[in-house]
């Protein structure tokens, strides 16, 4: 993989599309380096195909092990400069060798971004079943055990450098009756407690939400609002996660990223889109106006607490592909994230901010859209020029036979670990 060529062989058609967009646009100073320095974790579970419960088609040359998921982060950010973590899901990813794995993700310019628990399957050595919840069962021994794996997490990402623990709670129930919901709720918020009394000073808890699925009547963290009460009760390290597809449709969830932000209780992202539901698809494939009007908050809301765009919150990707290549679904995701973002950055705050005195709707709408319809992806791809990264990434990944490659090397029916 030949990344000066390839970028020399494109430079002059770059060249051109970016003296455009100078010419057009009035680029804030310094929003280069906002986008060099942006920065969006790989999961370790989207390496390998995704699938539904009525299938999943594997594709070629799928990691095997941890080692080949981190080279494959390493191959995306090769590509693209902007794929510098990678986020592990234990007991799906567990390092028998912390020190050579972090070792084997240095070398390639990647860190550990938050560990992910499960307590959403039953693993075969375990003795209680999460069938019927985990930090919210009837079974203190249950409870128990769900908290200390999550324990456990947090010490394999201790291990890796980590700092933050993403936990996910499929708890809830599937008919009317089942469930005392407020005695699930107390009783996921007890173990919760266990599980931040552990946390090193220096970490944060991440509570992600999601309103179904797989329980279909309710969900013990089913919204915002509750993740956002619960993590009030914890402490200050712990702070709410947003999957972009853990919300009922049409939620409006660049509102609700604005009130977290506010209240400083946003903790990071998931990000992916969905037509439905939660399908875990490319981010900004479905919805990419949403996907720059939650980035438009964002960057309004950090900037006003003046906060470090890349590095005070969790930017990470959470997607399943069932008919793509998973890493150039990834690319795909990156590239969008760093598009709304980009986006973001360019609106002008102050004209935004007089005609919403001047209650000029028309006006807040031609801002947000002239914005929204200004092609940057040449700024994004100067933004990784400058970082050594490739012009076109998903062009030089088919150039260079890549997935070809991965299969000749790992074999043309191998399964990702994990999923």
């Amino acid at each position: 993989m030949n990344i000066s060529n390839h970028n020399d062989a494109l430079l002059a058609g770059h060249t051109r599309r970016l003296d455009f967009l100078k010419s057009e646009v009035n680029l804030p100073a310094g929003i280069l380096q906002k986008l060099k320095d942006f920065q969006i974790a790989i999961p370790s579970w989207a390496l390998g195909t995704g699938g539904t419960r009525f299938g999943r088609f594997s594709g070629g040359g799928e990691p095997r092990n941890l080692e080949e998921k981190i080279a494959d982060v390493g191959l995306l950010h090769a590509l693209n400069q902007s794929s510098g973590a990678i986020s592990l899901h234990i007991p799906w990813d567990i390092p028998t060798d912390p020190a050579a794995i972090r070792t084997l993700a240095a070398q390639l310019g990647l860190a550990f971004d938050a560990v992910n628990s499960n307590t959403f399957q039953d693993q075969a050595d375990q003795a209680h079943s999460y069938k019927f919840g985990s930090l919210q069962h009837v079974s203190a021994a249950t409870r128990k055990q769900a908290i200390d794996h999550n324990i456990e997490v947090i010490k394999q990402g201790v291990s890796l450098g980590s700092k933050a623990l993403t936990v996910w709670l499929s708890d809830g129930s599937c008919f009317p009756g089942q469930l005392n919901f407020r005695h699930a709720y107390e009783r996921t918020v007890d173990s919760l407690r266990e599980i931040y009394a552990a946390l090193p000073a220096d970490w944060s808890l991440y509570l992600e939400y999601k309103a179904y699925e797989p329980n279909f009547y309710s969900t013990t963290v089913g919204d915002w609002g509750v993740s956002y009460s619960m993590v009030n009760k914890l402490g200050p390290q712990a702070k709410t996660l947003v999957d972009l597809g853990h919300h009922l449709p049409n939620a409006n969830i660049e509102q609700i990223v604005s009130i977290l932000l506010m209240e400083g209780k946003l903790g990071g992202f998931h990000f992916n889109d969905s037509k439905y539901g939660d399908d875990d698809l490319t981010a900004g494939s479905i919805k990419p106006y949403q996907l720059f009007l939650i980035f438009n908050e964002l960057v309004d809301g950090m900037d006003a607490k003046g906060m470090n765009h890349a590095k005070d919150l969790g930017w990470m990707i959470d997607a399943s592909h069932n008919v793509k290549d998973p890493l150039e679904d990834l690319l795909q995701s990156v590239e969008a994230i760093q598009i709304a973002y980009a986006q973001a950055l360019l609106v002008d705050r102050k004209a935004l901010e007089a005609a919403r005195e001047a209650n000029d709707v028309v006006r807040c709408q031609e801002i947000l859209q002239a914005v929204f319809r200004t092609d940057v992806r040449a700024l994004v791809a100067q933004a990784r020029l400058e970082l050594g990264g490739a012009l076109d990434p998903i062009a030089l990944f088919r150039q260079a036979k890549m997935r070809e490659q991965l299969i000749k090397s790992r074999g043309a029916k191998t399964v990702a670990t994990g999923l």
